[in-house]
């Protein structure tokens, strides 16, 4: 993989683990996560009226994103209801980049080579090690959050196929992530206010910094991603991309002081390793 879209789905992971981060600070997750997508929608707006619409053989694709995309808040929004950072963040990308690398070669053909095959095995299994072994001591996995965490996963596998395809055919990437945050702020626009009601601009106007910061993060860190998915295998970006544990783990640790554990030092340096595999790959 190119050195320049290497680090620039590097600094797309750190960003994503931030806007994650933010999620578990301080408010309700429905409440914050349609917060984030909100703001992340009036962010876009300039960048959707510079770039102009995506060329009609996207669009199918975008739709199909933004259905996607709000299967993904929500049910990240229940993982996060009663579990942990450290726990929920890397069950929920975990087992994405498997199965993304197994979809992407089957239906789109792509070759990934025997670097790239062992460093996205690797890498998974340092998330999934981390997701396992990497919360509290104390805590006890919770089924329910477990189970959202891995519909999670999956929504993750099928938007990044698709948006990965759609981005290819919209003529600029620019134009498919600007529409996409759009059309999506819109639709969790509606779902807050049909979930939890006035209460959502009330929260807005209080947390207005928090969701703002995690709009942001948002847009650059799946922008960057979608852009690296024009010019290099889907199935790649999508494995180099969850090197966003290892923000997530440090966040946890930092920010909501989560235990950092032997597990998470071990399964940093795997998905490090695994990372380093797909640069030579």
């Amino acid at each position: 993989m190119d050195l320049i879209v290497f680090s620039a789905v590097l600094a797309s992971a750190a960003c994503h683990a931030g806007w994650n981060a933010l999620l578990k600070l301080k408010l309700e997750p429905v409440s914050a996560t349609a917060l984030v997508a909100m703001a992340s929608g009036l962010i876009a707006v300039p960048a959707a009226l510079a770039a102009g619409l995506p060329r009609a053989a996207a669009w199918p694709y975008l739709t199909g994103s933004v259905i996607i995309h709000i299967g993904y808040f929500l049910t990240l929004a229940e993982a996060y209801r009663s579990g942990d950072l450290g726990q929920v963040y890397p069950i929920a990308r975990g087992a994405a980049p498997l199965m993304t690398a197994i979809l992407a070669t089957l239906w789109l053909h792509e070759t990934l080579g025997l670097y790239g095959w062992a460093g996205i095995i690797l890498l998974a299994a340092g998330i999934l090690l981390l997701a396992l072994r990497g919360g509290r001591p104390t805590a006890q996995l919770d089924v329910r959050s477990i189970g959202f965490a891995l519909l999670t996963s999956l929504t993750i596998t099928a938007y990044t196929l698709v948006d990965g395809m759609g981005a290819r055919l919209a003529g600029t990437a620019l134009a498919y992530s600007a529409w996409l945050f759009l059309l999506s702020g819109i639709v969790m626009a509606v779902y807050g206010f049909l979930r939890v009601g006035r209460r959502l601009a009330g929260d807005f106007l209080t947390n207005w910094p928090m969701a703002v910061a995690g709009g942001a993060l948002s847009i650059a860190a799946y922008a960057i991603a979608i852009w690296a998915m024009t010019v290099a295998p889907i199935a790649l970006v999508a494995a180099l991309r969850e090197t966003s544990v290892l923000f997530g783990a440090l966040f946890a640790t930092l920010l909501l002081r989560e235990p950092w554990l032997l597990a998470r030092i071990t399964a940093a340096v795997m998905v490090l390793a695994g990372a380093l595999l797909l640069r030579v790959r």
